[in-house]
């Protein structure tokens, strides 16, 4: 049975939605935006092929950086530099946060990618 992603994500449990929905921005680029910052694509080896190919292998995931079950945060050694990437939650029109990430009606994404001293 082949289930849109909204009908997907409602038989969920509430966590495991959201980290589907937030695996589907970071393994594809689809789903919301992904914002690198200055610092980052600064870098002398900065290489945006590299890059996404290192956010959709990214699977480091344990209780220090994942206690919620969502998939949400990591970090990666990439450039010879130490980066951290963040998933963060806005409504439509990016002006709140949203009221229900699990529902990607009423829900952007937006996944950014920065040097830890960003931080």
């Amino acid at each position: 049975m082949n289930m849109d992603k909204e009908t997907q994500c409602a038989t969920l449990p509430r966590a495991e939605a959201i980290a589907q929905l937030n695996d589907t921005l970071r393994k594809t680029g689809e789903g919301g935006t992904i914002v690198v910052t200055r610092g980052v694509s600064s870098l002398k080896n900065f290489d945006r092929a590299a890059l996404t190919a290192a956010l959709a292998a990214y699977d480091s995931f344990d209780a220090d950086n994942d206690p919620h079950g969502e998939r949400d945060f990591g970090d990666l050694t990439l450039f010879d530099a130490d980066l951290l990437w963040k998933i963060d939650y806005y409504d439509k029109d990016r002006k709140f946060g949203s009221d229900d990430p699990a529902d990607p009606n009423v829900t952007t994404r937006v996944l950014t990618i920065m040097l830890v001293t960003e931080w």
